[in-house]
């Protein structure tokens, strides 16, 4: 595909980098007007500048706010604060795989999705163990994650910010228990014996299983006998979940996976430095934030991501990014993430394409981006605005992190939002714990093999808002074949709406896109889907399951959305989900025909 210099760069007589954001097309009209509107006010208002002086008054003028702003911009610096670290990481990775087989990350959000990206594009690299990301709390999801290897055999790193994660809290117990469960009293020596004597509670021998990703004071005080654990990393308090990919936070799994973390690091040191610059023609985040900011401004807000293959994972985490930062005050941003492209004709006037691309990219995939690339051509040929960022390196990640959190703050300050708060997800939370507490409220929902079901996705359709977008929200456990089941229904509703379309598997979801499902611009329309657990687990030390847990958390979901006048029908999928979605798939083309 044929790219031409970004917009800011027209004129400048420089040729962007590789690795800058490049139109296919330079915006015309409206948008390209949009677009030198945002980089003129930047510049004049010196909006990089204030930035890396932490002024909050770039993003509001409440004092209280500023001050909250403030204290979470430790991102800016973070990967320059690390480069330290490796050396540390690196011997803690080598001890690791001395003793375990495979690690398994139990967090959700900004504390999951960064591992998960790591674990799936690195996979284990040289001695690196394989790596499993538990964020779900269907009973199936935590029962395949305990199944992939012996407790015996697994390093659980526990990561949660705050401490107080209801997910995260409910697998340490039950990794707690099953690795004492697992390793027989027999197998202890006199020393283990000893401490558990003078220490009474889990014993050393089972801690030392776990590791701790979190913040210091309060949060690290919260982690049951994390004073035993094997280590304890101890997070910056300035930086919030979803800004922590050049952190600990996905630092600790990078490690254990094998990842090269020094070039990793000077890659985000590089664009940090290059962020400096205070226009938007050298500076590669200011850039890309005024980007989509201006064009969500001006219509175009569904931010649709085109990964190549390689780098898929990376798709989640700038959803996370992108929604839960700007996804508020009824503004915001929807980022599209693999939603498969389609023809011109598929799509409405809401798009803003950015395609991400690896200058070497796997073996037998040409084909594959070949045919992305006349895709994009014939969008942007189309009208479309198409963005393509091009990287050299997987270790060009690293200042991939960092280019989109700069930018998604730089987008917060063009919509007039402060990227740094949540203020809608913790409603979600105390509906959850009210069903807990309370029981559930039965809200009703439909049998995906109910005859009518076809019937009512056709009146639930009719609630579509006009520029909306479609979201599937999903409370069972992902495997490869409902992610192909649940992509067909997306492309089949897309394709007859020509609405974007979204997919969050439950709770996951809750810690990115919910936010902006609730905070954000009032076109969502939602699909919610349930499903039985007729093998369910109970979760050690309270008096519910995570069947419960998942489907309280369901409750609160739907509760939450229907407080704010939000279209959502909610379908049950039945005791196996597979089935469930086969007759789902099936209403929802009788229902389009």
């Amino acid at each position: 595909m044929t790219t031409v210099e970004g917009h800011a760069s027209r004129g400048s007589g420089q040729r962007p980098r590789a690795s800058d954001l490049a139109f296919a097309r330079p915006p015309a009209g409206s948008l390209g007007t949009a677009l030198r509107s945002a980089a003129e006010l930047a510049e004049r208002e010196r909006w990089v500048e204030r930035l890396w002086a932490h002024d909050a008054s770039l993003w509001t003028s409440d004092q209280g706010a500023s001050e909250s702003i403030a204290a979470r911009l430790g991102w800016l610096d973070a990967a320059d604060r690390f480069q330290t670290m490796t050396a540390e990481l690196s011997a803690f990775a080598e001890r690791a795989r001395e003793s375990f087989a495979v690690a398994v990350l139990a967090g959700m959000g900004g504390s999951s999705l960064a591992p998960a990206l790591f674990s799936r594009v690195f996979a284990p690299a040289g001695r690196g163990v394989p790596l499993h990301v538990l964020d779900s709390t269907d009973p199936a999801a935590v029962a395949a994650i305990d199944g992939a290897a012996s407790p015996a055999e697994t390093l659980y790193l526990i990561a949660t910010k705050s401490g107080s994660t209801a997910e995260t809290l409910s697998f340490l117990a039950y990794f707690l228990e099953r690795v004492g469960d697992t390793m027989s009293y027999e197998h202890r020596g006199a020393f283990d014996r000893m401490v558990e004597a003078a220490h009474p509670g889990p014993e050393r021998w089972v801690a030392d299983h776990f590791v701790a990703i979190t913040d210091p004071g309060e949060s690290v005080a919260r982690l049951p006998w994390s004073d035993r654990f094997r280590e304890v990393f101890l997070n910056p308090p300035d930086i919030g979940g979803r800004y922590s990919a050049l952190t600990y936070v996905g630092l600790v799994p990078a490690a254990l996976v094998g990842v090269d973390l020094d070039a990793l690091l000077r890659s985000g040191v590089a664009m940090a430095n290059r962020c400096r610059e205070p226009r938007a023609a050298t500076n590669p985040g200011l850039d890309l934030g005024l980007a989509i900011g201006a064009l969500a401004r001006a219509g175009r807000d569904k931010l649709t991501l085109v990964l190549d293959p390689g780098i898929a994972a990376l798709g989640p985490w700038i959803e996370q990014l992108v929604a839960e930062s700007t996804g508020k005050k009824g503004r915001g941003i929807v980022p599209v993430e693999g939603e498969a492209i389609g023809p011109p004709e598929t799509y409405g006037p809401d798009r803003f394409f950015v395609a991400i691309r690896l200058e070497s990219p796997a073996d037998g995939a040409e084909g594959d981006l070949a045919r992305t690339d006349e895709r994009l051509e014939a969008l942007a040929g189309a009208g479309h605005p198409v963005a393509v960022i091009r990287l050299h390196s997987l270790e060009d990640l690293g200042g991939e992190f960092f280019r989109w959190e700069f930018g998604t703050a730089i987008a917060g300050a063009v919509l007039g939002v402060d990227p740094f708060d949540e203020p809608d997800v913790a409603e979600a939370k105390r509906n959850t714990e009210r069903v807990l507490r309370e029981g559930p409220p039965r809200p009703a929902a439909i049998a995906a093999d109910d005859p009518g079901l076809a019937g009512r996705l056709t009146e639930h359709r009719a609630h579509v808002p006009e520029a909306g977008y479609l979201a599937l929200t999903a409370f069972i456990a992902a495997t490869p074949e409902r992610d192909a089941a649940l992509a067909r229904i997306r492309l089949a509703l897309r394709d007859a709406t020509r609405r974007a379309t979204t997919l969050g598997y439950g709770p996951r979801y809750l810690h990115s896109t919910g936010q902006l499902h609730k905070g954000g611009p009032t076109t969502g329309w939602f699909l919610q889907l349930v499903a039985g657990h007729p093998h369910d687990l109970p979760i050690p030390d309270t008096d519910h399951t995570f069947g419960a847990l998942i489907d309280a958390q369901a409750d609160g979901d739907l509760m939450a959305l229907v407080s704010r006048g939000r279209p959502i029908l909610r379908v049950h999928l039945g005791d196996d989900p597979d089935a469930g979605l086969r007759a789902l798939e099936s209403a929802v083309a009788r229902s389009l025909a």
